[in-house]
């Protein structure tokens, strides 16, 4: 037989397995934690802050404390002047 008719296997890693493994899988764990808390940001606290600066533009708590006392939620307050 000639030699290019038996191709030999390439030997394993013997050494450093665990350390290839912890290399690869900390760089996948970091890329994903990012993109995870890029996507929060952007899907779920951009908005919520916008919903909420929304609301407070046009709160009145006057108003509302006026509604909840008239709904006997809340009793009334005396008046400090």
């Amino acid at each position: 037989m000639s030699a290019d008719a038996v191709a030999r296997l390439p030997k394993p890693q013997m050494r450093g397995l665990f350390r290839s493994y912890l290399k690869k899988h900390l760089v996948i764990a970091t890329v994903l934690s990012v993109i995870g808390s890029a996507a929060w940001k952007v899907l779920v606290s951009d908005p919520r802050k916008q919903r909420y600066a929304e609301f407070y533009k046009t709160y009145d708590a006057d108003k509302e404390y006026e509604r909840m006392k008239a709904a006997d939620v809340l009793p009334p307050f005396p008046e400090i002047e």
